[in-house]
C-alpha cells in the first residue's frame, strides 16, 4: 500500500461506522504509521482531522483514543441527527427514480445481513443506509455531516446499546424508502424522526462503559460478581535434582 494510495481518515472512519474500533481503542502513531507505510506526520494529520470531527481524542502522555461519548454528548449525537435528516428530507421535494432503485438495493443488502453473523458488516451496512440516502439526495455537504453524526452514533451504540435492534431499524429504513417511492417527504421525515427516537430509546444512557471489558472477557470474569474466584493453583513442576532425604522421611 503506497502511501499516495492510503486514507488513513477514511479507514479509521469506515472502522468506527461498521463497528471495528470501539470505543477507548489506542490508536498508536508508530503502528499506524508502520501499519499503512507513511510517515508518523502523515498519521498526526489524518488524527487530527478526525479529532475536529469527533471521532478520536488525544491524551497528553497517552496518546490518541477513540472518542467514549458522555450519556450527555448520546443524546445530543441522536438530537442533531434529527434537525439534520429530517431538514434534508423535508428540503428535498424530489428523489430520482434511480435513487429509489439504488435503496431498494441496499435495503435488500441489508435484509440479507441480518440472516448472517458478520455482526461488522451489518452495522456498518445500516449506518451506511443514512449516508447513502443523504449522497442519493444531491447535499454533500449535508452528507458528510452525517457520515459524521452516524460514526458518532455507532459507537454510542457499542457503549449504551444493551441489545441488538438491527431488524428493527432495517423495518423502519423499508418505510422511510416506501414513502419516499409515494413522493411523500413529510412522512419519510416523520419516519426518519421516528427511527432516530427508537434507537435512542434502545439506548440505556444509565449504565456507564465498563473500562475493565477487555480484561473481564480475556479472564472469563461476571462482571456482576463480588468478587473474582480463586485461580486454580498449577501444578508444581517436578525438580531435576535426585531427593536428598531417605526413603523414610516424610
Amino acid at each position: 500500500m503506497s502511501p499516495q494510495a492510503v486514507d488513513i481518515e477514511s479507514f479509521i472512519l469506515t472502522a468506527v461506522l461498521g463497528g471495528r474500533l470501539r470505543p477507548g481503542t489506542r490508536l498508536g502513531e508508530m503502528q499506524l504509521a508502520e501499519l499503512f507505510r507513511v510517515s508518523r506526520t502523515k498519521v498526526r494529520e489524518a488524527l487530527v482531522r478526525l479529532e475536529t470531527r469527533g471521532i478520536v481524542t488525544v491524551s497528553p502522555r497517552r496518546g490518541w483514543y477513540v472518542v467514549e461519548p458522555s450519556a450527555e454528548e448520546a443524546q445530543e449525537a441522536f438530537h442533531a441527527r434529527k434537525i439534520v435528516e429530517t431538514g434534508l428530507l423535508l428540503a428535498a421535494g424530489r428523489i430520482a427514480p434511480e435513487a429509489i432503485a439504488a435503496l431498494k438495493h441496499h435495503l435488500e443488502v441489508e435484509r440479507r445481513s441480518l440472516d448472517g453473523d458478520d455482526i461488522s458488516a451489518r452495522t456498518c451496512l445500516l449506518g451506511d443506509f443514512h449516508i447513502h440516502l443523504a449522497d442519493l439526495l444531491g447535499n454533500r455537504l449535508v452528507t458528510e455531516v452525517v457520515r459524521d453524526l452516524t460514526a458518532r452514533t455507532t459507537l454510542i451504540s457499542m457503549l449504551y446499546q444493551p441489545k441488538d435492534k438491527a431488524e428493527e431499524s432495517s423495518h423502519d429504513h423499508a418505510d422511510i424508502v416506501a414513502a419516499l417511492e409515494r413522493g411523500d417527504f413529510a412522512a419519510a421525515a416523520a419516519l426518519m424522526s421516528a427511527h432516530i427516537d427508537h434507537v435512542e430509546a434502545g439506548l440505556d444512557l444509565s449504565a456507564r462503559p465498563d473500562p475493565l471489558a477487555g480484561l473481564r472477557d480475556a479472564f472469563f470474569l461476571d462482571p456482576d460478581a463480588a468478587a473474582p474466584p480463586d485461580p486454580q493453583p498449577a501444578s508444581p513442576a517436578p525438580s531435576p535434582y535426585p531427593d536428598q532425604h531417605g526413603d523414610n522421611d516424610p
